[in-house]
């Protein structure tokens, strides 16, 4: 069976498909391809994308360029020879070190929770069912004449295979029979 977001799925032989959503659920569930899809916010976030990631971290490297400034303004005060002073530069240089550290941990974190939130939002996506099927109703047989007649070929190859009791079990599988024509 194969199927399309533009309609039902094409029904096996015997069987006709209908729509379980109402308008709106269809509507959502076909945009929510879009939310999973590769170019996606969490699928870019989960790939690591480097442009996103840049995007993210800008606010975070300008409040380190003011943390920077900090540091200077504290070692200007001291006097003139203070920002050229091993303790200036090991002040930036372990500021430095911290930051980087905690931006590196936190696009990990970014990454895996993005890898678990789009397949588990795929996994749903996957699971839900907008189509079902429903077996076509069998149409009467339109004049009787092959059950019955079924039926009484049945009642008599029964009668003489088994007396009155074939008869019946005759009569019976000869009228289900029968019915199919």
């Amino acid at each position: 069976m194969s199927s399309t977001l533009a309609g039902a799925p094409k029904a096996p032989k015997g069987y006709r498909s209908f729509q379980q959503f109402t308008p709106d659920q269809m509507k959502l569930f076909k945009e929510s391809f879009g939310d999973v899809g590769q170019d996606s916010y969490l699928a870019r976030l989960a790939g690591g994308d480097q442009d996103l990631f840049n995007e993210i971290e800008d606010p975070a490297l300008k409040q380190f360029s003011g943390i920077q400034g900090q540091i200077a303004s504290r070692f200007s005060g001291m006097g003139l020879g203070a920002r050229k002073s091993s303790g200036f530069q090991n002040s930036i240089n372990q500021a430095s070190m911290d930051f980087a550290g905690q931006l590196q941990s936190q696009r990990q974190n970014l990454q895996q929770q993005a890898i678990k939130d789009l397949m588990g939002l795929r996994g749903q996506l996957l699971g839900q069912q907008p189509y079902g099927l429903v077996q076509k109703e069998q149409k009467p047989n339109s004049s009787g004449w092959g059950s019955l007649i079924g039926a009484g070929v049945g009642g008599l190859g029964g009668f003489f295979a088994g007396g009155p009791a074939g008869a019946m079990g005759g009569a019976q599988l000869g009228y289900g029979i029968g019915s199919n024509f």
